[in-house]
């Protein structure tokens, strides 16, 4: 059998003081220096660990914070957790980490069950934000900070990133780079990103006035993963092939890296090379593309600087909940990696 845990009595029999006073040193209460000093030496010596569901009832506070999101196995969102848990684990809360899934009606009954009180607030990362969803992040009454667009009217702290631009920037790239028969690669044109994206790459296609048709040059997965991306890419690519094996593509955007990533699968299986047949970008920039092979080029959207400055937001909002709503915008940059880039030849070289 387990020894028994130190009780808050024994750490007030200890440090010569009342188990109240015990309670308000070791609660960050009103209490002298001194006993501050006594209780805390007294815990410590024992090994007592305050019971942190008690302590919860107690001041009316769960001390937990939840991250929802669509996938928690995307890179982007991990990378999100991590920035996430960096900022409120110094804070005294935990972070509770919940996976909604793509449907709008699982997310909503998520921000329902915020009314049971088991977080104190709430960072949501929603991949098709709807009018209910809207509606019941306005309603709920725990803090909440969106990590996305939301429409201008609705007062909620929100953190996003200009996803559009990102899509031009891996367009300019390209066109620099001397490929003029691009095509795009997106997820669902029902979700946030999907359609960001698509206009972005729209109005890039129209501003370097590449041919042919922009519709032509476009396909749409399934989801944002890889098996999907790699789907896709292969009808995209074989309908752009003529007869006589001529390709009418020499570049691809993804609209994420899961997506670019079955892009170079499916252009391997139909036997091109990645540059220097078909030069792939993706966007988010995850730990995946600098550790895949080639390197892949892609757009850097701030996954990590976008949950630190959510944490933060809603840290402020804990702190002073009648405070004017704010919203933040954090740019994209395009990284550049072989994915993109065809290695010069050297002398020697016999390809």
């Amino acid at each position: 059998m387990s020894p028994a845990r130190p009780t808050l009595i024994q750490v007030a029999e200890l440090a010569g003081v009342s188990v109240a006073s015990a309670s308000r040193a070791l609660n960050g209460m009103v209490a002298s220096a001194e006993t501050v000093a006594k209780v805390r030496a007294a815990a410590l010596s024992l090994g007592y660990v305050p019971d942190a569901t008690a302590r919860s009832l107690k001041l009316g506070h769960s001390l937990q914070l939840a991250f929802a999101v669509d996938d928690v196995g995307n890179p982007v969102y991990v990378e999100m957790m991590r920035a996430i848990e960096s900022v409120v684990s110094g804070s005294g809360y935990r972070l509770l980490v919940s996976s909604t899934g793509a449907a709008p009606a699982e997310t909503v009954d998520l921000v329902r069950s915020l009314a049971r009180g088991y977080a104190d607030g709430l960072i949501i990362s929603p991949l098709r934000v709807t009018d209910e969803l809207v509606a019941e992040l306005q309603r709920v009454a725990v803090p909440v900070v969106v990590v996305g667009s939301l429409p201008q009217s609705v007062q909620l702290d929100t953190v996003q990133t200009d996803s559009a631009r990102g899509v031009a920037l891996a367009v300019d790239h390209l066109v620099d780079s001397g490929r003029r028969q691009i095509g795009f690669l997106n997820g669902p044109l029902d979700t946030t990103p999907g359609t960001s994206r698509q206009r972005g790459f729209v109005e890039a296609y129209a501003a370097h006035r590449l041919t042919p048709t922009v519709s032509s040059v476009q396909e749409v997965a399934a989801d944002f993963t890889v098996a999907a991306g790699r789907r896709a890419a292969l009808d995209l690519l074989s309908r752009h092939r003529g007869a006589n094996g001529v390709r009418t593509l020499d570049a691809l955007v993804a609209a994420n890296d899961l997506l670019a990533v079955g892009a170079v699968h499916a252009a391997l299986e139909l036997g091109l090379r990645v540059p220097e047949d078909l030069a792939v970008v993706g966007m988010d920039d995850t730990e995946l593309a600098g550790f895949f092979n080639p390197g892949l080029t892609s757009v850097s959207l701030g996954s990590a600087e976008r949950g630190r400055h959510a944490a933060e937001l809603l840290l402020d909002r804990l702190a002073e909940p009648t405070r004017v709503a704010r919203r933040l915008v954090v740019q994209p940059t395009l990284v550049v990696r072989g994915s993109t880039v065809v290695e010069p030849k050297t002398a020697g070289d016999v390809r």
